[in-house]
């Protein structure tokens, strides 16, 4: 029997899991997708938006794999500095594959960053996700005007939470608390705002046409950002998205300022990248720019001519970057493990048995579909060293020897027990389900499944 560990219970560790229980060359495989939340799907459960229920409803495909007899989820497990380490669990499985994405946010390195009402954009999205990490204190949405730093697609995002209307995201599986709390929100003005031209900015079409239809919230573009992309002139030689969100974009060109009109509104802004957040009495006031304009090579220099956006709140959403696991190698300008093919490398060398997939194999690139070929291709490789890595002895059980460091992991009969817990908690607020944003809650929710794990298959 060739026992593998996935760590992360993601897309791209559930497709690794489905391709090493799906293929043939290894007939015996079992495989035990280990995650530090009691709650499987990663991204998809804490990062995907609660309104964008089609993507959310990829769980069900993620589930259907994770039921595999030969598969079992164990949740509350931690790897790393203050959990299992990498030597750790080579001494229980023959293979481990890392999928632990990328975690940190990219920091804007600019003076006043860390004021009062300056956030990452993955704070936010945890706090409205209910991700047991988030600050407890939450967000109160007293600012007027927000700034959004970027223009990908989270940023779209939460620039569309925030001006959604309330009653909308009711329907949704938003913690009550966000819903409190976007419900009382002052917020009316939020700029999105991005260093680049809209023939480069990152978000899809779909993402972009989904702001134009939100109600009672107007959206605009000012004319003369537009008028420095030369691409918009020519498109011919942009991708077909780039294309299609420069029609999209164009269609919101409006020389009226937004700001003062009843409703919520949104102002895309482009060729602006923030030089300083600004504040008075240790809170954010505002965002201070200097434009800039294409460099003829793919990029944008300074001009030295500078504006500023009033903020009470400012999210930035310019990127991930992966975080290094004590005790596996780590390429810190790359935000990476170092690999070949998914095989980790220690010194230049494949290590044997250890082996990565997902963004920290590739960087945060790609959508949710790109993690199945690169999870195929690590498990290629695995496969490929299936005979010498199953030769070494492990653990005859590895729950066991979990227990006995003093884990308490959740198996899924304590995840589905917490989802029972979500849509009890829904029901009794008059909503639908409605996730559980704590850490107490979650365990709490998990000990009523009963049902201890047991070895797969």
């Amino acid at each position: 029997m060739l026992r593998v560990a996935v760590v992360g219970s993601g897309p791209s560790g559930v497709y690794t899991a489905q391709a090493l229980v799906q293929q043939s060359a290894v007939p015996d495989v079992r495989v035990d997708v280990l995650d530090r939340l009691p709650c499987p799907y990663g991204l998809v459960r804490y990062g995907v938006a609660p309104d964008h229920e089609k993507i959310k409803s990829l769980q069900q495909n993620l589930r259907a794999v994770l039921e595999d007899e030969r598969i079992r989820f164990l949740g509350n497990v931690e790897v790393g500095a203050h959990g299992l380490t990498p030597a750790r669990l080579l001494e229980l499985y023959h293979a481990v594959v890392y999928c632990v994405g990328a975690a940190r946010d990219r920091r804007l390195g600019v003076p006043g960053e860390d004021l009062a009402g300056s956030h990452s954009a993955t704070e936010f999205v945890s706090w409205y996700s209910a991700h047991p990490d988030a600050a407890a204190e939450g967000f109160g949405l007293d600012a007027r005007s927000a700034v959004v730093i970027g223009v990908g697609n989270v940023a779209v995002d939460v620039a569309r939470i925030l001006v959604r209307a309330s009653d909308e995201l009711r329907a949704t599986d938003v913690p009550q608390e966000a819903l409190a709390a976007l419900e009382e929100s002052r917020v009316r003005t939020v700029h999105m705002v991005g260093r680049r031209g809209p023939g480069q900015a990152r978000f899809t079409t779909k993402e972009l046409r989904e702001l134009g239809g939100l109600a009672g919230t107007r959206v605009r573009v000012e004319p003369a950002d537009l008028a420095l992309d030369a691409s918009l002139a020519d498109p011919s030689g942009l991708p077909a998205v780039n294309r299609r969100n420069l029609e999209v974009v164009r269609g919101w060109a409006d020389p009226a300022p937004a700001d003062g009109l009843d409703g919520r509104s949104v102002t895309l802004r482009f060729f602006l990248r923030p030089v300083e957040l600004l504040g008075a009495d240790g809170r954010v006031t505002g965002v201070r720019f200097e434009r800039t304009e294409p460099d003829g090579d793919g990029g944008v220099r300074g001009t030295g001519r500078y504006e500023e956006i009033e903020a009470q709140l400012v999210l930035r959403a310019v990127g991930y970057q992966g975080v290094a696991l004590p005790g596996l190698p780590f390429d810190h300008s790359r935000g990476t493990v170092p690999h070949a093919a998914g095989r980790v490398l220690r010194d230049g060398e494949p290590s044997a048995g250890e082996y990565v997939a997902g963004w920290i194999k590739r960087g945060p690139t790609g959508v949710i579909g790109t993690n199945r070929p690169c999870a195929k291709e690590t498990v290629a490789s695995l496969l490929a060293d299936a005979e010498r890595v199953a030769a070494r002895p492990v653990s005859a059980e590895p729950l066991a020897a979990l227990r006995e460091l003093g884990h308490e992991p959740v198996a899924w009969p304590g995840w589905l027990a917490i989802e029972r817990a979500e849509s009890e908690l829904g029901r009794s607020l008059g909503r639908g389900r409605v996730k559980i944003p704590d850490w107490a809650g979650l365990r709490a929710a998990a000990r009523t499944g009963g049902g201890a794990a047991t070895p797969p298959g």
